[in-house]
């Protein structure tokens, strides 16, 4: 059957994922991304419960903490239980409308993730180099500003991104060489000229990662800056421990997405491919709640807060 609307003779992908690899490997495999999911799925559920109950938490860092793990839900949510439910079972087919559907999520959510990453650390230099007008500047309703921007910006690139990856016909080869579908896979399969699609997409990803990344780089350098001018050396040390561990997820994330979606074709592969992708679809999105709320004293009060109220509700029921 032809798909009116480009021509297009495929109607379904194959997700080739980790076919290849042994039963006892992708038993392991599934094993493994099921608790790194569940990990992911309660500890980032835990933040997002504690940052819109706890009424100590009311500062703007603890607000984009609570939309960064929703972001985190929303995106492994979007690719992870696929392939979970692909290592146990034979059939790996996806419609082309599920595949659309995905990619579009992947898009939408990843674009957000990366500008709100470049706002929380804003949020930081202004919290740590001008703290009298932190208050003023970091005000709610810019808060909620900058997020509804960083929402806003990634439906919108999404749509146009999804229009890119899907403007050619699909009428040969329907194997997508990895756990889900990546854009510059998909675009790869095409039957009309992908190079322009993949121009723009090159494009893309130059404003959306490289951008947020100088302002991460810049927010970060400052407050180092200013670090290193105070006395104190143990609040210099916590700092530099905060910029750090922050720095590194920013790292990960940015770095796996670029090798992604900014590399040529011709220097990927399978071998290539996967690993990246898992790095900013599951491992990144586990980390953060680690690196950003496990290491941070209120938080871990919070959470003693929440699971003391969960346990008294427990204990009055019975």
């Amino acid at each position: 059957p032809v798909d009116l609307r480009n021509g297009s003779t495929v109607t379904e992908f194959i997700l080739v994922g980790f076919e290849q690899s042994s039963p006892s490997t992708r038993a392991l495999l599934f094993a493994l991304f099921l608790a790194l999911y569940s990990l992911a799925m309660a500890m980032n559920g835990l933040i997002i419960f504690i940052t819109w109950t706890d009424p100590r938490l009311n500062s703007p860092m603890y607000f984009f903490l609570g939309h960064l793990s929703f972001l985190d839900v929303c995106f492994i949510t979007t690719t992870i239980p696929q392939m979970l439910v692909h290592l146990i079972v034979k059939n790996h087919i996806v419609s082309f409308i599920s595949c659309m559907t995905q990619m579009y999520l992947v898009f939408c959510v990843g674009v957000a993730e990366c500008i709100l990453l470049a706002f929380m650390a804003y949020d930081r230099y202004v919290a740590i180099c001008h703290p009298l007008t932190y208050a003023h500047i970091m005000s709610r309703q810019v808060c909620v500003s900058l997020v509804s921007t960083a929402w806003s910006f990634g439906l919108i690139n999404g749509i146009m991104l999804e229009y890119m990856s899907f403007r050619n016909p699909f009428c040969r080869d329907n194997h997508i060489e990895n756990f889900f579908c990546e854009a510059p896979i998909v675009i790869a399969l095409s039957c009309g000229d992908p190079q322009f699609s993949l121009r723009v997409i090159f494009a893309d990803a130059i404003v959306v990662l490289l951008s947020p990344m100088a302002l991460i780089v810049i927010s970060y350098a400052r407050i180092l800056a200013s670090i290193l001018g105070r006395n104190s050396s143990s609040g210099r040390s916590k700092t530099f421990s905060t910029c750090a561990s922050h720095l590194t997820v920013v790292i990960f994330f940015y770095t796996s997405a670029m090798f992604s979606y900014m590399n040529p074709r011709s220097t990927h592969g399978p071998d290539k491919d996967k690993p990246f992708s898992l790095l900013y679809t599951i491992i990144t999105p586990m980390c953060n709640p680690i690196i950003y709320s496990f290491r941070n004293k209120e938080m871990k009060g919070a959470m003693v807060r929440a699971l003391g109220r969960s346990s008294l509700s427990q204990a009055e029921s019975v």
